[in-house]
């Protein structure tokens, strides 16, 4: 366990990226029966600083779930549209729209969902918006589009965050869109940062610094940029995770000795321990309905996930293949498991369905796993070319899509909630 303890720690420290280059975003697998749909240019989107029909192209390209046909035209949601022509080019939905500037400056966007097939209206929307709002809008057409196809809801509106490492060595927490663009900096520093995690309503991110030459946890809050010290205790302070209602967070802390899990209330007031184990308890994570924590742990002998009531007690052991398994992560719908497990010498990311116990190989070469909001793909950490980057697999194993930049590393992801 001390191998674990060196892993998630000094391996964190090691690799990270650079604070200036834009995420480049490539789709390394497509899923299988794609859904075919038709995206015309919006009708005088160059009005707008960035042009919504391409940013929702790549949207629905990137999630792997959709073959994007370009429709070759401008069409406004307006227009009188021929949709057996568009059936016939094999298109099964069409999204048409238009953007127009505003009297006030600001720019209003318009959209409409056709159904080719059965000759109908799915959905429209309308919204205005400032210079800086056209990417966002451009991205919630693309959640609409992908929710009245899939009936899953869309997460191209969501935020990431990850910790970038230039060659400087200096450390940068990044935040950012989905899709990597719109890079804004929460926190900076010449030491290491580690384990960034949302908070549930998507306005602050708690972290580990080195600042002060020891791992202390902070909440950041996003909006006003305050800081709160959460756990500054004696020993290694780490691991922070949000309880769904965003009261409270789980901390592996190792002021008793031995790394154990505790919670705290998201002030830092209220700190009291729930494991208790002889060896060591570490990487604490909420189950969605914030009854439980799952947590990895030594106490069978080497590290297994293992699974505890959120008030401490009785804990029972949820990995059995394989002698090293780390990092649990919980999708949002509590239905599944993922984590990271070194079998044949190196570190895979897998998924348990936690009803049947089924468990499926999903990536080589993985560390640090996080679940869309959606519940539908996870992001991870992975090393290639000497490089860390981040990538991006389906629950299911058939869509894949690979994050990089140009100079530096990254790695420490976290996708954040839906936004209300």
């Amino acid at each position: 366990m001390k191998k674990l303890h060196t892993l998630l720690f000094s391996a964190s420290l090691l690799m990270g990226a650079a604070a200036h280059a834009q995420l480049r975003i490539d789709i390394a697998g497509v899923g299988s029966n794609q859904i075919p749909v038709a995206v015309a240019a919006f009708a005088d989107e160059g009005v707008a600083p960035d042009q919504v029909s391409a940013i929702i192209r790549a949207d629905l390209e990137r999630s792997g779930v959709f073959k994007v046909i370009d429709a070759h035209q401008a069409i406004s949601e307006t227009a009188n549209v021929d949709m057996n022509a568009f059936k016939s080019s094999g298109a099964n939905a069409l999204v048409v729209g238009s953007v127009s500037k505003l009297a006030d400056g600001r720019f209003q966007v318009r959209y409409k969902l056709l159904d080719t097939v059965n000759q109908k209206q799915l959905s429209q929307l309308a919204s205005s918006f400032g210079n800086n709002g056209t990417r966002l809008e451009a991205h919630r057409i693309a959640d609409d589009v992908y929710e009245k196809l899939t009936g899953v809801r869309g997460i191209f509106s969501t935020r990431i965050t990850y910790v970038k490492q230039n060659p400087g060595r200096d450390y940068t927490l990044v935040v950012a869109d989905a899709d990597g663009a719109n890079e804004q900096v929460a926190a900076h520093g010449r030491e290491p940062i580690i384990s960034p995690s949302w908070s549930p309503d998507g306005t602050k991110v708690a972290y580990v610094s080195f600042e002060l030459r020891k791992p202390v946890i902070y909440v950041q809050d996003l909006i006003t940029g305050k800081r709160t010290v959460i756990a500054n205790e004696k020993g290694n302070n780490s691991a922070p995770a949000w309880s769904p209602d965003g009261s409270k967070l789980a901390l592996a802390l190792s002021k008793t000795g031995n790394t154990q899990v505790f919670v705290v209330n998201a002030d830092g007031s209220g700190m009291h321990r729930v494991s208790n184990s002889s060896g060591i308890d570490t990487e604490p994570r909420f189950s969605a309905d914030g009854q439980s924590i799952y947590f990895t742990s030594d106490r069978s002998g080497g590290p297994q996930v293992y699974k505890m009531s959120a008030n401490g007690g009785q804990a029972t052991r949820v990995t059995f293949n394989g002698s090293y398994n780390i990092s649990p992560r919980v999708s949002p719908d509590g239905k599944t498991l993922a984590w990271i497990s070194q079998r044949s010498g190196g570190f895979s990311l897998y998924a348990m369905d936690l009803a049947s116990g089924q468990e499926q190989r999903l990536a080589d070469g993985a560390t640090e796993p996080s679940f869309s909001p959606n519940g539908k793909y996870i992001m991870y950490a992975t090393k290639g070319g000497g490089r860390t980057a981040l990538s991006v697999v389906s629950v299911d194993g058939r869509i894949k899509q690979n994050l990089s930049t140009q100079a530096g590393n990254i790695r420490e992801p976290s996708w954040g909630p839906f936004m209300k």
